[in-house]
């Protein structure tokens, strides 16, 4: 039995804000050894049941006056990679969750916004599959 579309993946991307942006890229780079020179710190990794499939795990620190992560006043938000954007999108309405209108397509993928319970706002990817030759 094919299991449902609509699933997370994985996560795509941990956002934060911070006043002191460069500093703190700084600090997990010395520390951590996340060394984000302005792009984001790029973690590949490989799905458990599909191992050939490699994704990326996106760690950034956005400026602190970002309005990126409006209209929640969370100082994070978190990136989930999905299987089937419209599908997942489609249960979640009908199940109640709050979701932000705006969609986006970039040439690595198509973005929607929800909020949980709190307002918090998390980012929805469904990366684009490399067209077959």
């Amino acid at each position: 039995m094919p299991c449902e579309r609509g699933r997370i993946l994985g996560i795509g991307g941990i956002f934060f804000k911070s006043a002191n942006q460069q500093q703190m890229r700084e600090w997990y780079g010395k520390h951590l050894g996340l060394a984000d020179k302005g792009g984001g710190v790029m973690m590949p990794w490989r799905e458990k049941d599909n191992p050939e499939k490699e994704h990326v795990t996106v760690w950034t620190v956005f400026p602190g006056n970002t309005k990126y992560f409006e209209p929640s006043q969370a100082a994070f938000m978190v990136n989930y990679i999905v299987d089937d954007l419209d599908a997942l999108l489609e249960r979640l309405q009908k199940e109640g969750v709050k979701i932000d209108p705006k969609r986006q397509n970039e040439d690595y993928g198509r973005f929607a916004w929800i909020y949980d319970p709190d307002g918090n706002k998390i980012e929805l990817w469904q990366p684009l599959t490399p067209k077959k030759k």
